[in-house]
């Protein structure tokens, strides 16, 4: 995308983000849309296929994805390999509940170290609310009563500044509280201006009140 391009990508993603959004897709925030990660690494994954690799294994779950949140990882690739994670950790409970409490277990340990780590304690609480988004009920979910929402408000604290983290924290509260909800958004939106990888997921996930998103704003302003 050219300057020009993505300058009046912005001002299209700011003029719905500005009025009262609601999410651009149908079903679960976190898992029914997948997050836009350009050439980053993430789970194994094939597109078009909601479950995942029919081949991989999923006894190296938590370590593949511990690999990648371990490894200075950009927040947008910890929401989409978190999506991938629980798509997959939900075909068997015992491998569910290994990756959430490794998680809850290193967020825990920073805390105890002195050093309390923003990034840990989001990807727990973001994977805390993709699980009970996507968990059925009657079928076994580890992240039952835990804190999902209120870890990630907490890494908000901890990081300061963050858009690609209020962008989550707006994906997680679309069903409310609705004054958190447009406070993320509108958070999220001005970071966009200098991250064009947020600015297309932004341009994507929400839509204004006349039904449109700033992709398809956009697209019809270049016709």
């Amino acid at each position: 995308m050219n300057s020009h391009a993505f300058s009046r990508l912005t001002i299209s993603i700011v003029a719905v983000l500005l009025g009262f959004t609601t999410f651009a897709q149908a079903g679960p925030p976190l898992i029914c849309h997948p997050i836009e990660i350009g050439q980053a690494k993430s789970l194994p994954w094939v597109e078009f296929n909601p479950r995942g690799r029919t081949d991989y294994d999923l006894k190296n779950l938590s370590r593949d994805t511990l690999a990648i949140l371990d490894s200075h990882t950009p927040v947008l690739v910890r929401m989409e390999t978190l999506r991938r994670a629980t798509i997959y950790a939900r075909h068997d409970p015992q491998v569910a509940k290994e990756l959430i409490t490794r998680l809850q277990e290193r967020a825990a340990n920073s805390d105890a170290a002195g050093r309390p780590d923003a990034l840990a304690w989001f990807d727990v609480g973001h994977l805390a609310e993709t699980y009970k988004q996507w968990m059925g009920q009657g079928e076994p979910n580890p992240a039952s009563g835990l804190e999902s929402y209120g870890w990630v408000q907490r890494a908000i604290s901890l990081r300061g500044q963050d858009p690609q983290m209020e962008f989550a924290a707006a994906l997680i509260t679309i069903g409310g509280p609705q004054n958190d909800h447009q406070e993320h958004v509108q958070k999220a939106a001005g970071g966009a201006k200098s991250d064009p990888l947020l600015a297309r997921n932004l341009a994507t996930h929400f839509k204004g009140n006349n039904g449109k998103t700033a992709s398809e704003m956009l697209a019809k302003e270049l016709e």
